[in-house]
């Protein structure tokens, strides 16, 4: 099975371009470190902590319909439905679920699941 790390999705709604096209289907990639520290950087968001969802998901939405790119006027232009959508979507595919590791139940030997800890691990 391939890692994936791109993920395609439909807007509720979609956005509206100068020529009054909809654009709806697009393809987002998982953030690299680089796209959530860079943008910390940039003084529309040290003006407006805020900005930095409109920052990143400029930088990992890859396609959205016909467009040629996807800046941060295509965010700022998107209906707060599409905007509250690829925001979660990016949450959903950037949360990487908790790390287990298979065990045995010492009163039931039945396997079981163990979460790991990385903040609490050593002590």
């Amino acid at each position: 099975m391939a890692f994936q790390t791109e993920y395609e999705f439909t807007l509720p709604r979609g956005y509206v371009d100068i020529d009054g096209n909809v654009h709806r289907e697009g393809t987002m990639r998982l953030a690299n470190a680089g796209d959530e520290i860079l943008p910390l950087r940039d003084q529309r968001v040290q003006q407006n902590p805020g900005y930095l969802s409109i920052i990143l998901l400029s930088r990992v939405i890859t396609k959205l319909g016909t467009l040629p790119t996807v800046d941060t006027r295509v965010i700022e232009g998107l209906y707060t439905m599409d905007l509250a959508y690829l925001q979660e979507l990016y949450q959903t595919i950037n949360t990487s679920e908790v790390p287990v590791f298979k065990g045995v139940c010492p009163h039931c030997n039945q396997q079981v699941d163990i979460p790991v800890n990385f903040l609490e691990a050593g002590q």
